[in-house]
């Protein structure tokens, strides 16, 4: 059993999957704080989304991609430039899932739970593949 679980740890994909829990409790986490300090729902979703982003990227490059992020100067600047994009296009997806749905009369929440699973997808790919395919410089 032991066994298991050590080999379980070297799954890159269940690593990003705990990664992608940790930010969206940071995203969630925040967003919740503000709106009980009265902030607008817009911004306190804005600052949630963007702590939520940084802390991915630090889940992401420690403990998933260790052995691909770029050690610093222009590769580590790009390798963060590519990881925001990354977002943005999984944010993008998860908007475009759940307003089509909705806009279909669908019901949003379930669409939610599609769009999770396709930006979880998407952003995996693009990360594993394009952000971090290259080992250290």
């Amino acid at each position: 059993m032991i066994s298991f679980l050590a080999k379980l740890r070297d799954v890159r994909l269940i690593r990003y999957g705990f990664a992608s829990v940790g930010a969206l409790a940071v995203d969630v986490g925040v967003f919740l704080a503000m709106l009980a300090a009265s902030v607008a729902a817009a911004p306190a979703s804005a600052f949630g989304y963007t702590f939520g982003i940084i802390a991915h990227w630090l889940l992401s490059s420690r403990k998933v991609f260790q052995d691909k992020v770029a050690h610093g100067g222009k590769a580590r600047t790009w390798q963060k430039t590519l990881f925001v994009i990354s977002a943005l296009l999984g944010l993008g997806l998860t908007t475009a899932i759940v307003g089509g749905a909705d806009y279909a009369g669908f019901d949003p929440r379930l669409a939610k739970l599609v769009a999770i699973v396709a930006s979880f997808t998407l952003t995996y790919v693009l990360r594993s593949k394009v952000v971090f395919q290259h080992g250290k410089d």
